[in-house]
């Protein structure tokens, strides 16, 4: 039997989020540091696509219900980010946010009332 695999995509604010830790890292490391970011954060999401349990992630309902965090520092990958998401439907995995490992995770969740995906 096939494995199951989930469609991942970024809501609007970890779109953000991704577009300003580039821009940031240009800014304060180079772009050789940022492409290194960029490549570590796809490789994170990439494997969401295997579902919302996937092996290091936590599910965070201390935050909001339902929510999950994946850090991106696995597998001998460095990186100081937790992507954020929730199950969506049609095997849909939302990444809501992705925040510095410094970052207070609640203040900075989406509302219960963001319905981006439903």
């Amino acid at each position: 039997m096939a494995e199951r695999r989930w469609r991942v995509r970024l809501g609007a604010a970890a779109e953000v989020d991704f577009a300003n830790i580039l821009k940031w890292t240009i800014e304060n490391f180079g772009a050789r540091q940022s492409r290194v970011y960029r490549d570590t954060l796809v490789q994170a999401i990439g494997e969401l696509a295997d579902g919302p349990d996937v092996v290091g992630s936590r599910a965070r309902d201390e935050i909001m219900a339902g929510r999950r965090t994946l850090h991106v520092a696995r597998r001998g990958r460095r990186g100081n980010y937790f992507l954020m998401y929730r199950t969506a439907p049609n095997s849909t995995i939302e990444i809501v946010r992705i925040l510095h490992d410094r970052m207070d995770l609640q203040r900075h969740v989406p509302s219960a009332s963001d319905k981006s995906i439903e």
